[in-house]
């Protein structure tokens, strides 16, 4: 299936890239009880004495009696405010009991199921054919983080790396964009309250500076981000539905479907390019299901045994599908396979300079399944076959003037 793109460059920048913290320690919140419903007037209220915590306060409360803990904080909206019970009759409350506050210790920086992404105004973002391999549901350097305005929150920033790299940080509606704001509120008395554990978070107030796009910068924390996400669905993997699945970089498990790898030149745009894929491919109605992750990374290289990330970066797209049985990774392949055939058509102009792919379906009849070797795909595939083509013809020409045995 020919691609006929239409390449007009117009000028366009990286995209900002938004993601809000889901977790809070609001006192209003039921599943920040042990009880699962918020404290009412005839309860004794619990806080682990040894426990630090934040917590914002929406709306008064009667309470029979509260033991705080020895290090935290009450933030109190307008109105807030804590009685002691007079006890009168209170509806829905006719059995008073302990109510204890839910340890949120546990909660890590880096577990991709406590982040979201989000519009720069905090609304959830319209979901779409594009997906985030696993180390990018986190943070990014060049990210902007929210947690969400009227809430108390406390993370763990254990991490691998010694400085976490943010472009902002919004807290209680205020962002925070420049090293000055950011070092500002960390000597407040909030921060030590809200943030625990050996990662320090750096805001830099500067986003991607190049058009190709950047590496996210959590390559580090990939063992940290994949255990956090395994214990949250089960400790495993979910079994793939084809034999030899995928294992894109930076993402936790394998997968079915498809990976393109792009060397580029500098005329290259991330962005760009990200946007036509889905206007020219994956807006067709026969790939509906079809979802695609894009990014920049860094090849993996294997020496001794031992895995690492060189300093070359890549292109990696990941396509996957909803299909199902046998039919799993099909539409994924086949938009992988259009890709690449417009590679070969227009890929100077794109900035693109060669391209490999791999594909995993769950069709038994595919070359790619089982003990098959993947296949790859390069621009330069023709030019190879030709050259073996000619080596060997000069070997059977040289065999039979005998000057070969």
């Amino acid at each position: 299936t020919g691609l006929n793109w239409i390449l007009c460059f117009l000028p366009a920048a990286t995209a900002a890239v938004y993601k809000q913290w889901i977790p809070n320690t609001n006192f209003e919140t039921a599943s920040n009880w042990d009880k699962g419903r918020v404290p009412c007037a005839r309860d004794v209220v619990h806080f682990e004495k040894d426990k630090v915590v934040s917590v914002f306060v929406r709306s008064p409360h009667a309470l029979t009696d509260m033991y705080l803990p020895l290090n935290g904080e009450f933030v109190l909206a307008a109105g807030a405010a804590f009685t002691a019970f007079d006890g009168s009759w209170d509806p829905g409350c006719d059995s008073g009991g302990t109510v204890r506050f839910a340890d949120a210790e546990q909660h890590a920086w880096f577990d991709p199921t406590l982040w979201q992404d989000v519009l720069p105004s905090g609304e959830l973002k319209p979901s779409g054919p594009i997906f985030s391999v696993d180390e990018e549901r986190v943070p990014c350097h060049y990210d902007d983080v929210i947690f969400q305005p009227e809430t108390s929150f406390r993370v763990n920033t254990d991490s691998s790396q010694p400085v976490i790299h943010l472009r902002s940080i919004s807290v209680m509606g205020q962002e925070l964009n420049t090293p000055s704001s950011w070092a500002g509120y960390l000597g407040g008395p909030s921060a030590p309250l809200q943030f625990h554990g050996n990662g320090t978070l750096q805001v830099t107030g500067t986003g991607c500076p190049d058009k190709s796009g950047c590496a996210c910068g959590n390559a580090l924390d990939g063992p940290r981000i994949c255990a956090a996400l395994l214990r949250a669905s089960g400790r495993q993997c979910p079994e793939p539905a084809c034999q030899s699945p995928l294992h894109p970089l930076g993402h936790c498990c394998g997968v079915c479907g498809a990976t393109i790898d792009l060397d580029f030149t500098p005329d290259f745009d991330l962005q760009k390019y990200q946007d036509r894929l889905v206007r020219e491919l994956l807006s067709q109605p026969k790939y509906a299901g079809v979802q695609m992750a894009i990014s920049k990374v860094h090849k993996a290289q294997t020496f001794l045994g031992i895995t690492s990330r060189s300093a070359t970066p890549l292109i990696q797209i990941v396509l996957i599908d909803d299909r199902a049985g046998v039919q799993t990774g099909t539409a994924a392949e086949q938009v992988a396979a259009d890709v690449m055939e417009n590679i070969a058509q227009n890929g100077e102009a794109l900035g693109i300079s060669s391209g490999k792919m791999e594909v995993a379906t769950g069709s038994t009849a595919s070359r790619q399944v089982g003990s098959h070797p993947v296949s790859r795909i390069t621009v330069g595939t023709v030019t190879g076959l030709l050259c073996s083509l000619l080596f060997l013809g000069g070997i059977l020409f040289l065999y039979r003037k005998g000057k070969l045995r």
